[in-house]
């Protein structure tokens, strides 16, 4: 497991949170049910665990839906949650069996069987939404359910599988609520998770309270929760400085975080290590200039990452050099190897010996925030300050920016990535094999041969050579080229406990660990 390193900030005061709505004075001990809230800049692509693929929309099927497996806080092996006991059936990693609980229920009262995990994959693999999970599963060859028991049967060995079903695509999902052939539209949950969806507007608010019904892995749940969207990290901040949420998670605007100190007052930072990337993403289809290598080796050759961390992030990530970043199993510095420094000359060289007419025009997409534009503006400026490159930069909202690059509509946009489960396979995979979430039309047999080789292994620590060489053979194509590395900030007002435990890399929002003090 990576270290992770834990900072706290600041520790004065007794302030309380009330519905979102300021902060309250309360005597030492007592209790307030209004419930916590929390500011985040993540979006929910849909409520539909078949239909998102994304940080916000899973962060909230941790809460409100159940899967099979489940990370407890700070571990990477997943354990039971929906289910009594999960195991692989044979040496071969092709077959594996889990019991299902016998005590489980929907939100809506409906007692939950084997048949519902049965359908719920089958529905997610059958919808194939463009913006959907089913990449997770290329090995998935069917599943079966006889009662309680749910065997999944893969068509190659993947030791990663109890991980995958640890995560929000592993979503169980009631089978008489979900359509078959279709996502769920009614803004409306039903599910097994420790929290209870209770109101819901897009882009706004989700209102959760506990779930009475809910039996797993969670011992005890917290109060309730309200969740803030915000579509921008400026709107975030300026809801923390008027009081109007406890805690915000994801994002801040960098110059803010990194002036935070303890000269502040009354609130909580925790400063931890943190798996998220964000990586510059190629359109390698036919018609869009990167679809040439020599293109896109050529802006790799370019892009100043110090410059970026710098510039536009004040220092809260860290340059990357690598598809698996720092902590995980087989990373390496394939890109910092074949591009050491920012090179205009081995840059021209490329370009020229390829018989590529300059300036290469293209277009750059990004999310819009302000943080996201000042990104895309550094790298524009990197990139047309060579000579080589024209760069049209084009904005648009998250799920219009998802929809845009999953059409080809951008020949690169940088997109930021948080692994699925902790494995150095949830970067591997869905980035870069063939069929992958970023929808780029990239395909390499090597690598795809590469992925399955590191997936054939339960001691992960024996794929460590072969994700070394998929390292290499992405700085060799460059379909993407690795920006940085986040450092994860939660920051709570003084008077809520548990912040510290919300989020640990796992792609797990555990809400139930708040608390008032």
């Amino acid at each position: 497991m990576r270290s992770v390193r834990v900072r706290i900030l600041i520790a004065c005061g007794v302030l309380a949170a009330a519905g979102g709505g300021g902060w309250l004075l309360l005597p030492s001990g007592e209790e307030t049910k209004a419930p916590i809230t929390v500011g985040t800049t993540d979006e929910v692509t849909s409520l539909d665990p078949a239909g998102a693929y994304d940080a916000g929309s899973w962060a909230l099927y941790s809460n409100v839906y159940q899967s099979l497996l489940t990370f407890k806080s700070g571990v990477t092996t997943p354990e039971p949650d929906a289910a009594k006991s999960c195991k692989f059936i044979g040496m071969k990693l092709q077959t594996y069996q889990c019991e299902l609980r016998d005590d489980l229920t929907f939100s809506n009262g409906r007692k939950i069987t084997g048949e519902d995990v049965k359908y719920s994959f089958e529905r997610m693999l059958g919808i194939k939404t463009d913006v959907g999970p089913q990449a997770l599963f290329p090995t998935l060859k069917s599943v079966v359910a006889e009662g309680q028991t749910v065997t999944f049967n893969l068509s190659s060995r993947d030791a990663t599988f109890p991980q995958k079903l640890a995560t929000g695509a592993g979503s169980i999902v009631d089978r008489t609520a979900y359509p078959s052939r279709s996502l769920r539209e009614d803004r409306k949950v039903d599910g097994s998770g420790p929290y209870v969806l209770k109101e819901y507007q897009p882009g706004v608010r989700a209102l959760l309270e506990p779930n009475p019904k809910y039996k797993g892995a969670v011992s005890t749940t917290g109060g309730p929760v309200v969740i803030r969207y915000f579509k921008e990290s400026e709107e975030l901040a300026e809801a923390w400085r008027t009081k109007k949420v406890d805690i915000t998670h994801r994002q801040l605007p960098p110059r803010m975080v990194s002036t935070l100190d303890d000269s502040k007052g009354d609130i909580r930072l925790t400063e931890a290590a943190s798996p998220e990337i964000r990586n510059l993403n190629f359109n390698v289809r036919p018609g869009s200039p990167m679809a040439d290598k020599a293109v896109r080796r050529a802006v790799a050759s370019v892009i100043d990452r110090p410059e970026i961390v710098t510039k536009v992030f004040h220092g809260t990530v860290e340059p990357l050099y690598s598809l698996v970043p720092q902590g995980f199993t087989g990373h390496s510095t394939a890109f910092f190897d074949a591009y050491p420094k920012p090179d205009v000359k081995q840059a021209k060289k490329l370009l020229r010996d390829a018989g590529v007419k300059t300036p290469v025009k293209f277009t750059l997409g990004f999310r819009k925030d302000a943080t996201y534009a000042a990104e895309a503006a550094e790298l524009k400026r990197q990139l047309e300050a060579s000579r080589l490159f024209e760069v049209t930069v084009v904005e648009a909202e998250w799920q219009e920016f998802q929809k845009a690059y999953a059409s080809g509509k951008y020949d690169a946009y940088p997109v930021g990535w948080l692994p699925d489960f902790p494995d150095s396979d949830s970067f591997t995979a869905p980035l870069v094999g063939t069929g992958n979430t970023l929808h780029n039309g990239y395909s390499s047999r090597r690598v795809d041969e590469l992925i399955s080789a590191t997936q054939q292994y339960g001691d992960r620590g024996r794929a460590a050579g072969d994700f070394r060489e998929i390292q290499q053979e992405v700085a060799e194509d460059v379909p993407l080229v690795p920006l940085w590395q986040k450092k994860d900030y939660v920051l709570s007002a003084e008077a809520v406990a548990g912040s510290q435990y919300l989020t640990d890399g796992t792609g797990i929002w555990r809400l139930w660990e708040l608390s008032w003090i």
